[in-house]
């Protein structure tokens, strides 16, 4: 069977596999869509501030 060395390792191992699990479901289901909201956001802001800036240029003109 084991020895207590061999034990110890393999509850490193499994603890390590078990934690890379759950951030990638957490980097999936949460991080990943964030970021991808935030960009989207951020974008139709930026081309809002040019649509306004350009409507202000029509307006001076």
């Amino acid at each position: 069977m084991f020895e207590f060395d061999q034990y110890l390792g393999f509850l490193a191992f499994a603890g390590i596999l078990v934690i890379g699990f759950w951030l990638m479901i957490f980097l999936t289901a949460f991080a990943i869509p964030y970021w991808i909201t935030g960009t989207l956001l951020e974008k139709r802001k930026m081309k809002k501030e040019a649509k306004k800036l350009e409507q202000d240029k029509e307006l001076r003109a």
